[in-house]
Parts: structure tokens; sequence; C-alpha cells
């Protein structure tokens, strides 16, 4: 079998000048997008096509890049036995943190009470705002979305672009390449080659990045506004400051114990959180995830298996936000919880938050799910947050996408498959992490 390879990084930003450089480029484009949409709110509304645009453009490649991923990662194993050894130790990570940040969210949420002194009588409420929320979420019990695993087709599965089911099927393809032993090398030796134009691909998408984020942000806050934040800026912020408390309390402490400080994998990915910050989609930054992670020195099979099954089952930031939120409305209405029904409550929204699509309303979707399974929150609340909703929306997919990172770390070292010096150098910004070597590619 072909060994595998780390994917090419872009050109590396020392040596560019600073406008040449794509992080300084995200960051003007969203401060400039803001700008637009607080001075000429009807003309940044218009913006939008660019953030869909670019939106599109990355989920047109996610699907072959993860099935390629996994598939030349798997079909490269001598060990199939690995395969259930990765997904089963990623689950056990997946559902620890997530049920930590439920508690975690809980916890501020008791604690901040952002809710308190509204005194908003549910009945004045209007629901038919969230009603299409409301339809969405009845729709989508663990049963449906276990049976939604399974694709209908192999191309139903590409078409429809969902992530579960690509990784379903490219597991299967992998495992069956890898017993094919040398017959499927030619094949093997295709997909590689696929896979490193794939991976071509995502570098020439993310030049168009800028203007993603520059249309996101435009229509956001020409829509929406800046002072609609502050009606409801006790839960913004307190909501902002759970995830800062978590990422770099909770998540620093994992980093630090797997051998590596939070914010230098923070620096690393910076151009992927600035993306995220300005479309409000961690799916933007999902086919750059895979190739930093393999870059890092993360084995390619445990980077295929976990970056896409952790943006189904590793939602930390929603996570946080469905269980605070809950309690705002809560609060919000004057509606008293037990210390029962808040337990059930976080149980619920561990079940309910598996499969929250990792894309802007997502996370709503995903709220009023479990506000219809706890009867003793009115669902009807969720309007109070529907406003403020988007401006959320980049925290969730921040911490979303920083929590997938760890985990990709941590259950590679679990399984013996991370190269420390790698990630050192990666983490350090070295070159020597950036570029795979040219001799390793010739014996390839």
């Amino acid at each position: 079998m072909i060994p595998s390879v780390a994917p090419d990084q872009p050109p590396s930003p020392k040596g560019q000048r600073l406008h040449q450089v794509l992080y300084v480029q995200v960051i003007a484009a969203i401060l400039v997008g803001i700008a637009l949409g607080h001075f000429f709110p009807a003309f940044a509304t218009a913006m939008k096509p660019f953030g869909d645009a670019f939106i599109k453009l990355v989920k047109m490649i996610i699907a072959p890049i993860i099935f390629l991923t996994v598939v030349n990662g798997i079909s490269g194993l001598s060990d199939l036995r690995k395969v259930g050894r990765v997904v089963g130790k990623a689950l056990v990570y997946f559902i620890t943190f997530s049920t930590l940040a439920l508690a975690v969210g809980l916890v501020v949420g008791n604690v901040v009470r952002p809710g308190d002194g509204f005194h908003i009588d549910p009945t004045t409420l209007d629901s038919k705002a969230v009603a299409d929320y409301v339809t969405q979420a009845h729709g989508q019990s663990v049963a449906d979305f276990l049976m939604n695993i399974i694709p209908s087709t192999i191309v139903g599965a590409f078409t429809t672009g969902d992530i579960l089911q690509v990784l379903f099927f490219s597991v299967l393809f992998g495992i069956s390449l890898s017993l094919l032993g040398e017959r499927g090398a030619p094949l093997s030796a295709v997909l590689h080659t696929a896979a490193d134009a794939m991976f071509r691909l995502v570098a020439i998408v993310m030049r168009a990045a800028p203007i993603g984020a520059f249309g996101a942000i435009a229509f956001t806050v020409g829509r929406y506004g800046l002072s609609s934040i502050a009606h409801l800026a006790a839960l913004v912020g307190t909501f902002y400051l759970t995830a800062l408390i978590f990422v770099f309390g909770v998540l620093g402490i994992v980093a630090r114990v797997n051998g590596f400080p939070i914010w230098k994998l923070l620096r690393y990915l910076k151009d992927e959180l600035l993306l995220i910050l300005g479309t409000s989609s961690s799916e933007a930054a999902l086919p750059s995830l895979i190739a930093k992670m393999q870059r890092a020195g993360c084995g390619r099979s445990v980077v295929g298996l976990v970056v896409p099954t952790g943006y189904s089952f590793n939602l930390d930031g929603t996570n946080i936000y469905m269980t605070l939120a809950a309690l705002f409305i809560a609060q919000a209405t004057d509606t008293p919880l037990t210390l029962g029904q808040q337990i059930l409550l976080l149980l619920v929204a561990m079940l309910s938050s598996k499969g929250a699509a990792a894309v802007p309303g997502g996370g709503f979707i995903t709220l009023a799910a479990t506000l219809s399974v706890v009867p003793s929150i009115p669902v009807e609340g969720m309007v109070l947050i529907l406003g403020v909703d988007r401006f959320m929306s980049e925290c969730r997919s921040l911490t979303n996408f920083v929590g997938n990172a760890i985990a990709t770390v941590v259950v590679a070292r679990w399984e013996g498959d991370l190269d420390r010096k790698r990630l050192a150098a990666a983490l350090d910004g070295h070159a020597e992490a950036i570029e795979p070597s040219r001799a390793g590619r010739k014996a390839a």
C-alpha cells in the first residue's frame, strides 16, 4: 500500500507581504463588512449572496475530501481493528466532553441568571416567528437520525452532502479496498493522487474566503444591526463568557495534559477561526481542518474518522448554547425549574444535539427539539432570542471547531498515531511541518 503523506499546504505567510496573508485579508473583509452593515444596512443586506456562494463552494468539496481522506487512511491500515478502536475512542471523548459542555452551560446559567428581570408572559409571545424551526425539530427523532446515517444510494450520499452518510460509505469502501491487498494498490494510487488534487483545490477555494466573510458579516450586521445585541446583551455576553471558560479552562487543560498549549493551536488555526467568525459556519473550515490536522502529525486514518464524526457528535458550543438558552427562556418567563427538570433538560439535550447541523440555524433547530421534549419550558420563548441568535452562531461554530481540533489530537495520541515532532513544529510555525518532504513523496 502507498504510505500516507500529508497534503500540500498553501504558501507560508513568511516571505509574503502583509496584505497577501489570508488571515489579514479575512480580518480586513470582516471590518469592512461590519462598517458597511452599520452605515449602509440596505446595501449591506444585498451582499448576502457573496457569503452564500462561498459556503456553497466549500460544501461542494466537503464530500470528496471526506471520502478520499477516510478511504486512503483506512486502506493503508494493516490492522482494520484500528477503525473500530478509533471510532470507539472518539465517541467516548465526544460523549464525555459534550456532556461536560452541557453541564457548564447549566451551571453558568444558574449562577449568572441572564434572564432574570424580564418577567415576560409566554401567552403574549407570537410563536409564528419560530413555527418553522419547531416543525423541523419535530421531524428529527433519534431513530430517524440513526436511520439517516445509511444513505439510500451511494450517489445520494454525495449529492445531498450529508457528512455522516458520506463517512458511513467511505468507511465501508475503505475497508473493502484494504481487504483487496495488492490488487487494490492501483486504485489506491489513483485515490491518493485525487486526494492531493482535492487539497490543492481547497487552497484555491480558500482564496475566496475574504469575499465570503465580507458578504456574510455585512448581511448579518445590515439585517439585524449592532444595536439589536444590546437588548439581550446579558444572554449574548454570558454565552461568550461561558464559551471562553470552556475553551481556555476545560479544553485548555485537556490540551496541556496532551502536551501542547491551546493558544498555540488557536494560532495555528487562526485562518480557519477568522473564516468561521465571518461566515458563522464551522463547515466552511472543515476541509482546511482535515488538511492542517494531518500536517500537524495526526494520522490520516484518525483525522479522516474523527473530524467528520466530530462535526455531528462533538458540538461543544451548541451544547453550551442549548442549556444556557433554555435556562434564559425559563428565567425570562418566570418558569421555575426543579433540579430534576434541569437534569432532564441536560439528558434530552445530550440526545438532540447529536447530528445538529454545523451551519447557521442548526443550533436554533436543536434548541427547538430540546424544548419540545421538555414541556415545562415554553417553546414560544424562543422568540426572545431569535433576534440575537445569529450573533451567537459565530461563538457556537468557533467552540465546535476548536473542540474538534483538540479531539483529533487527543484521539491520535491515544491511538499512538501522533507525530509529536511534527505537531510541535506545526504549532511553532516551522516550515518542516508545512511542506512534506519530497523524498517521502517520491518513495510513495
